[in-house]
């Protein structure tokens, strides 16, 4: 009966959220950002961890009948939190220190790119990584994409947390970042576009992106100026119906309803109403919502599936090429733009974080059936394991900084 699903979606949610909260508290007792913690619940909730010790208590309390209730509550969480990750940049600091952040994340992009492309060619044609549909060119650059992209939530809070939102390697991280993610979302755009196979419903998601970011960063621009002319009161639901008409909007035209949230964001006029809007959205949607991604992310991660030393090999070799291409290629940026070689490592440890921005591009595929969940496995223990190395590699390259609580 629909009462009873409805009460057992309740329980699962308060289950989740005891997961979630204690996990990041364990993560914030070893240093760790809070978004490790939440990663790892999501991995220990689904088939690798609790699945695995207690299958049937597991599929008890996640019924593939409350998936799509899950999906839907954690879909809305991400679209919430990528408008919130649009709001936060700061675009007088990419004007600031554009040059520096170009070379930087151009290095981190160029290098992971290509590393991840190079393995994915060698996987197509594997049924274990890709399915039979997906041409070999799609899932090569999908998985460059991929490996290409920085957690510029995560490395925003990494640096507040450590104060160094003033310094010049806190502005200029966060603006390399920005840079960085950016140019991976548009790389993905011409992926997810031309996956229909159809040239003219290609053609329809690139031009209709192309013209959706064009007119809300100029006309809906101008618009949201005077939404918020008096720069004081925050209109929260015209801007949510806004928010909620531009993920339509992208997911309409075949993209993702992250790219609408995330412009429109990018958009708003920074200033009091927006920094009070802030503060309406981000506690319902970092503390309930955000977490229910988390864990329909764990529900996709099979450890299971990786039954063979040459699989965990391959694990392997994606994590040292994910490490190689983003935080050696950012290091030796930096090191060339003038910067210290501590500051250096520091910069290459941040900008080598996935962290969530991975795990959002990772099911994106999954969804779209780019990627197996084999492959899926091994690109989320990738995005994790980078995410959880951020931040020590800070600390032990600025010993001076406080650990991140």
């Amino acid at each position: 009966m629909a009462s009873d699903l409805l009460a057992q979606l309740f329980f699962q949610l308060a289950c989740i959220l005891i997961a979630v909260a204690t996990a990041e508290r364990v993560a914030g007792w070893v240093g760790q950002p809070l978004a490790v913690g939440a990663m790892l619940a999501g991995v220990v909730l689904g088939p690798s961890g609790f699945g695995l010790l207690l299958p049937a208590l597991q599929r008890q309390l996640f019924p593939p009948e409350l998936r799509p209730a899950l999906f839907v509550l954690s879909q809305s969480g991400l679209v919430l939190y990528m408008f919130l990750v649009g709001l936060e940049l700061d675009l007088t600091l990419l004007r600031q220190r554009v040059r520096g952040a170009v070379s930087i994340s151009l290095a981190g992009i160029i290098a992971p790119f290509g590393l991840g492309c190079a393995i994915a060619a060698t996987l197509t044609g594997d049924p274990r990584f890709f399915p039979p549909t997906v041409a070999g060119w799609a899932g090569t650059l999908f998985i460059g994409a991929a490996m290409a992209v920085t957690a510029f939530p995560l490395l925003a809070r990494i640096i507040h947390e450590r104060g160094l939102t003033q310094t010049p390697l806190g502005t200029l991280a966060l603006a390399a970042a920005a840079v960085d993610d950016v140019i991976a979302w548009c790389v993905l755009a011409v992926v997810i576009a031309s996956l229909s196979g159809n040239v003219w419903l290609a053609a329809l998601a690139l031009g209709g992106a192309t013209l959706y970011t064009v007119g809300v960063l100029t006309v809906g621009r101008a618009l949201l100026r005077r939404m918020y002319r008096d720069g004081k009161l925050a209109l929260l639901v015209p801007t949510l119906i806004l928010l909620l008409f531009g993920a339509w909007a992208t997911a309409s035209i075949g993209i993702h309803t992250v790219f609408g949230a995330f412009l429109l964001g990018v958009a708003l006029p920074r200033g009091p109403a927006t920094a009070q809007l802030q503060r309406q959205i981000a506690p319902l949607t970092t503390s309930l919502l955000l977490p229910l991604y988390f864990v329909y992310s764990g529900l996709n991660t099979q450890l299971g599936l990786l039954t063979t030393p040459d699989l965990w090999g391959l694990g392997l070799l994606i994590f040292l090429a994910a490490c190689l291409g983003k935080a050696g290629a950012c290091w030796l940026a930096a090191r060339l733009s003038g910067e210290s070689n501590r500051e250096a490592v520091a910069l290459g440890g941040l900008m080598n974080a996935r962290g969530l921005v991975e795990l959002i591009i990772l099911n994106i595929g999954l969804e779209r059936g780019i990627i197996t969940p084999t492959l899926f496995t091994l690109m989320a223990l990738m995005a994790l394991t980078t995410t959880m190395i951020a931040a020590p590699v800070l600390s032990l390259s600025l010993p001076h900084e406080p650990i991140a609580p």
